[in-house]
């Protein structure tokens, strides 16, 4: 056995050289197959939530038809850029699915300025705003932004039951602001849809 000169290499090991390099595909083929997963959940989630938007918009009862009718009527303010809108879409098609029957679901779109005295007429300056209204024409309530199902479920069965009180009269959650269509427009680099946080006063 000969003595390795100096400056020379060490031997190298194949078998230890090989599984290292194993490991290292291993772990790269690991972390690409769960970045690939998360961005595979959020990218169905967003869609999801976007088709349920649509969907709910599409099979909702035009304002016209509602107002004809003697039904209570759930009017929602919407946009589809509004992520809150999006985040309770779900929530509002099954709510949609067990109450429409009783009560119409109206949708009222606030980039479309068909809407404009309706707009004004509710002071809607935050989306989804919602409100309810009786049979007879009279809004009992309020809901302004992102609030959890059951609380729009309480405020439904109330109004099916022909309750002259909303649990939730006046409720608010996350909304996406709409930009006043009778002020000043936004100064530049301000965003008219911003989010902003409000307090829930009533929950």
């Amino acid at each position: 056995m000969t003595a390795n000169s100096p400056g020379s290499p060490p031997p190298s090991n194949p078998d230890l050289s090989a599984g290292l390099e194993r490991r290292i595909r291993n772990f790269l083929v690991v972390m690409v197959a769960i970045a690939l997963s998360i961005a595979l959940v959020f990218g169905l989630r967003s869609e999801s939530s976007a088709g349920s938007l649509e969907t709910l918009a599409a099979e909702a009862t035009p304002l016209e038809v509602a107002q004809l009718d003697s039904k209570p009527m759930l009017m929602e303010f919407y946009a589809n850029w509004c992520t809150s809108c999006r985040a309770m879409a779900g929530d509002m098609l099954t709510l949609k699915q067990e109450y429409g029957d009783r009560i119409n679901f109206v949708m009222l779109n606030v980039d479309n300025n068909k809407w404009l005295p309706e707009l004004l007429n509710y002071r809607v300056d935050g989306i989804p705003h919602f409100v309810f209204i009786d049979g007879d024409g009279d809004a009992l309530g309020t809901i302004i932004g992102e609030v959890p199902a059951t609380v729009m479920a309480s405020n439904l069965d109330a109004l099916a039951a022909n309750e002259a009180e909303l649990p939730f009269a006046k409720a608010s959650g996350q909304t996406s602001k709409v930009s006043d269509p009778l002020a000043p427009q936004a100064s530049a680099g301000e965003d008219p849809r911003s989010h902003g946080a409000q307090v829930q006063p009533s929950l």
